[in-house]
């Protein structure tokens, strides 16, 4: 993972997107608008990470659609259905992870909402989306506060005299995941610089934020997330690091489960390396905040507080 050029604050990327929302609409002489007939802002987010994050925000005054919403679903096999459309027609707001992730957003939408009207939130990182991108962004909880304050900016635009709603919940979303960060700090100081091992990318940047060591064969982990089989010798040297006793833990994803994950996670637990679920879509009855601190909790756990 690589960092890309340093970006400008949050906040004050924020007010200019707030500015040049308003000044269009102005412009236009059209107020910004909702999208639904109560005269909420209609919200549609491609996976119901996002749209958790849009409802923490946007509180009341925001109608969301996430069109995945089932704890297991897989976004790389969506197929669009005519619930989905008709939101998207309606909307006012889009969300969509980007870097490849999340691609049927990007069909949906087209001819339907604009550019500007979409947060992508790959662009938004300013990380490094090039060859070796992690685009499993909700990870990273630094980027989550980028989309809260941008999000903010955009509902603002469409109803400004709710700004200090918005900008409120905003603050206290952020204030969840800064009691996040102090506690992967302190994980970072007690255990930075231990091994781990991962069937697939999806929460390194919450294990690296943690001060944790990827030790797993790229070889096996990409052939898991492109949903190939993994090469022989890959499989071996990934079930041999199980029991080398190097790796502090695995992280394994149930949503791209198959016969050779399967047999790494049989070894671990043989082995005595604890197995940790991280997922890409909510778990039920959880919102943003809630999933990200039991996944926190677990690593607790895992590598003792």
């Amino acid at each position: 993972m690589r960092l890309s050029h340093p970006r400008p604050p949050a906040l004050v990327i924020g007010l200019a997107l707030a500015v040049t929302l308003l000044l269009g609409a102005c412009g236009s002489g059209a107020t910004p608008p909702t999208g639904t007939p109560d005269g909420k802002i209609s919200v549609v987010a491609s996976t119901n990470v996002y749209g958790s994050i849009a409802e923490a925000v946007g509180g009341e005054l925001v109608s969301v659609h996430s069109i995945i919403n089932k704890p297991g679903a897989d976004p790389h096999s969506y197929e669009a259905n005519a619930q989905d459309k008709l939101a998207l027609s309606k909307a006012a707001v889009g969300i969509e992870n980007g870097g490849g992730y999340d691609d049927f957003f990007v069909q949906l939408a087209k001819g339907t909402l604009t550019p500007e009207q979409i947060l992508n939130v790959s662009d938004l990182s300013g990380l490094d989306t090039g060859a070796d991108f992690n685009e499993h962004l909700w990870y990273s909880l630094p980027t989550m506060a980028l989309v809260a304050d941008n999000l903010a900016a955009r509902f603002t635009a469409a109803k400004p005299a709710q700004s200090a709603a918005f900008t409120a919940n905003a603050a206290a979303f952020k204030d969840h995941l800064s009691a996040l960060e102090t506690r992967l700090g302190a994980l970072q100081a007690s255990h930075g610089g231990k091994g781990v091992a991962i069937t697939e990318p999806v929460p390194l940047y919450l294990l690296e934020q943690a001060g944790l060591m990827n030790k797993t064969p790229t070889e096996f982990s990409l052939a898991v997330e492109n949903g190939s089989d993994v090469p022989a010798t890959a499989m071996v040297d990934t079930v041999d690091l199980m029991g080398s006793g190097t790796i502090a833990l695995l992280a394994y994803n149930n949503q791209t489960e198959g016969p050779q994950t399967k047999a790494v996670k049989a070894t671990a637990q043989k082995a005595g390396v604890p197995v940790l679920d991280f997922s890409e879509t909510l778990p039920a009855s959880m919102d943003y905040i809630q999933w990200m601190d039991a996944n926190v909790a677990q690593l607790e756990n895992a590598l003792g507080r």
